[in-house]
């Protein structure tokens, strides 16, 4: 993937890469995207979503990759107009149960 950058960022990119505050110029648009992702949880739900109907995570992980509930990962699929597979394993599905028992502090029976 190649990415153009306006001058006056990619000047900023450079000066950031050449002062060795990072390792490359990779490393910061890395930096910048986790930021943005970070402080935009409805981009994060987006890719999920994206990744999810493209084969790239199972509900689980898109789940669990949006910080989102499996429920709330399952509505926001709906919102998104992607239709569900229902494609997990027992063995993920319990597991899923698990995580989301651990995240909610309960012990699990």
């Amino acid at each position: 993937m190649t990415i153009q950058l306006p001058a006056d960022l990619e000047d900023q990119v450079s000066v950031l890469a050449e002062s060795g505050a990072y390792e490359s110029p990779a490393a910061i648009v890395r930096d910048a995207l986790l930021t943005l992702l970070a402080a935009r949880p409805d981009l994060r739900e987006i890719i999920a979503c994206a990744m999810y109907e493209k084969g790239g995570f199972s509900l689980g992980r898109a789940a669990e990759w949006s910080h989102l509930s499996i429920e709330a990962m399952k509505e926001s699929l709906a919102r998104h107009g992607v239709s569900r597979q229902a494609p997990e394993s027992v063995a993920e599905t319990q597991a899923m149960a698990r995580r989301s028992v651990e995240r909610a502090g309960r012990v699990p029976a």
